[in-house]
């Protein structure tokens, strides 16, 4: 009889199948981001252009409404748009040409103006020649104390000095790097041409992968309206407001009579484009340029303090007013990408960064599951 009664089983022991399945989640996501990093800096010959294509393209879309507005073919708007675009980038070009031919030519006086104001001493060698020599010392001793590198009696060892800074070199790659830059734009005009003329086909591919619900259509047309719209605003208020720096520094240097005041207005221009890092390079680039051309610590910091206050003014004023009811990411973030997208994509990463955060803030902001990423980029 006692055979026959059933004894009460035992609690079986907790499982960790929970935990192994976190793990295992967490571990999939690492191993996927740290793969589409490593993609995004393999093939960023040809994400750059692609990416900078698609902001251009919402940069101009306006301009082709516009045209399409005065019953224009969708084709011709595009064509008008972008063959006026590139018509003012080419007469621009040509215009400024002239200043910066002189200011390339007057590199070599101005270096050797700014070697002998950064020169200590006639007969004292400089910080950098201190170090260099001082590196030099502690490597003969490490081998001499190694047995490396034995010199025979009567043998004179010779050193071969390479220049603190190679700018032979830096031209070189600097050349290289223009005829590269003239095939890759020329491609990106054809890229945002055919993204123009193509107007609305891929949001409805989008919308005709949404499903066959017509209140999922109607969700997801609203939705990539109001991202298009987001990222259209702020693009447009990116080129206005780097315009108006543009125009404001040409006007003052020419002003105060700074050399070539046309270039350095399109650079102001064009860095003001890069948050923090921009402004910076154009306040110290014009620092040296005033000290070069005036002899001057206090016209240098002057059309420096110039620079400062416009950008300064730019972006306390004029931004936060235009872009009040647009996408604004907070200040870390911002830093953040540009720290990281300097890191996958160089100097195309700090102009694009920006953008890029928007854009990928107006997503996150409109669709449901990705609205705490936006809120983390939100200001």
């Amino acid at each position: 009889m006692d055979n026959l009664i059933r004894r009460p089983r035992e609690p079986e022991p907790e499982t960790t199948a929970p935990i192994d399945v976190k793990l295992r989640s967490v571990a999939l996501v690492i191993v996927a981001a740290t793969s589409a990093v490593a993609l995004l800096y393999w093939a960023r010959e040809v994400f750059i252009p692609i990416v900078l294509s698609v902001l251009i393209a919402y940069a101009l879309e306006p301009l082709v409404a516009a045209l399409i507005r005065l019953h224009l073919p969708r084709v011709i708007a595009s064509a008008l748009v972008i063959i006026t675009l590139t018509g003012g980038v080419a007469y621009t070009g040509y215009a400024v040409s002239d200043d910066a031919i002189a200011m390339v030519s007057e590199l070599p006086d101005a270096a050797a103006r700014l070697r002998v104001a950064l020169r200590p001493g006639r007969n004292k060698p400089g910080t950098i020649q201190q170090v260099q020599k001082a590196a030099a010392e502690l490597q003969k001793t490490a081998d001499e104390a190694s047995g490396q590198n034995p010199v025979g009696a009567g043998v004179q060892r010779v050193q071969i000095e390479a220049p603190a800074i190679d700018v032979r070199g830096y031209l070189s790659w600097g050349s290289a790097s223009a005829i590269v830059f003239a095939g890759e734009a020329t491609l990106v005009v054809f890229f945002v041409f055919f993204l123009l003329a193509s107007g609305d086909l891929f949001k409805r591919k989008l919308v005709k992968l949404a499903g066959p619900s017509l209140e999922k259509k109607k969700i997801t047309v609203h939705i990539l309206n109001e991202i298009d719209s987001q990222i259209e605003k702020f693009l447009l208020v990116r080129a206005v407001t780097s315009a108006v720096v543009g125009i404001a520094t040409y006007l003052a240097f020419r002003a105060i009579g700074f050399h070539h005041p046309g270039v350095w207005g399109i650079s102001a221009g064009v860095f003001n484009t890069i948050p923090y890092l921009g402004p910076v390079v154009i306040a110290a680039g014009t620092a040296v340029a005033g000290f070069t051309q005036f002899g001057t610590i206090g016209v240098a910091l002057y059309g420096s303090g110039i620079t400062v206050v416009i950008t300064s003014l730019e972006g306390w004023l004029l931004t936060p007013w235009l872009t009040s009811r647009t996408a604004r990411t907070n200040e870390v973030a911002i830093f953040a990408g540009l720290i990281f997208w300097s890191f996958v994509w160089g100097i195309w990463g700090t102009l694009l960064a920006v953008p890029m955060l928007v854009v990928v803030k107006a997503f996150c902001d409109r669709i449901e599951d990705l609205k705490p990423i936006g809120e983390l980029l939100g200001e």
